[in-house]
């Protein structure tokens, strides 16, 4: 089915089926939600204005991806010193922390900040694989399209930044979240 951007009914169908796919790709780029669903709504309103024709339903969620995805890696360029703030004032929040539940919440906060640290520290081609792998839920196939590079590359890439993860991650029981 032909997807027109500007057709209240196409632009719907791409909205409702994209939506929750994009925020999640996106929030795992810049991990904060406002800006994540800020992010994605831009993307959404260059879709509309761009008047483009898609052949298909894939080929306008691919765009839409790889929209998100230069928009959430260009809002991390310029916010680098903005958020390294933020993390400094939240550990010393954090360490405030008292009771058990606290410590526990806070070493969970702790796995996924160390999480986090890991997967940013990868090279930009081995984070956006892992990114769309594991929080985007795509296929080998999907990313292959999104990133401009075949499925086997991807597979490639999918491995070495599990294998970089196991190693930056070492000894740590931590989760991807």
């Amino acid at each position: 089915m032909e997807i027109k951007s500007t057709d209240n009914d196409s632009f719907r169908l791409v909205y409702d089926k994209c939506y929750s796919v994009l925020i999640r790709i996106c929030y795992h780029v810049v991990y904060n939600m406002d800006i994540a669903e800020d992010l994605v709504q831009e993307a959404f309103e260059r879709f509309y204005l761009k008047n483009i024709t898609f052949p298909n339903e894939d080929e306008a969620r691919y765009w839409l991806i790889r929209v998100v995805r230069n928009l959430a890696l260009n809002h991390l360029r310029r916010g680098k010193r903005e958020s390294a703030m933020l993390d400094k004032v939240r550990n010393r929040a954090a360490g405030k922390a008292a009771d058990k539940d606290a410590q526990r919440i806070l070493d969970e906060g702790e796995t996924i900040k160390e999480v986090r640290k890991a997967v940013s520290e990868l090279p930009e081609n081995l984070r956006m694989v892992i990114i769309l792998k594991e929080y985007g839920g795509l296929d080998y196939k999907s990313i292959g399209k999104v990133l401009g590079i075949s499925e086997g590359n991807v597979k490639i890439r999918v491995h070495r930044a599990r294998k970089k993860l196991e190693e930056s991650l070492a000894g740590d029981e931590a989760y991807v979240y």
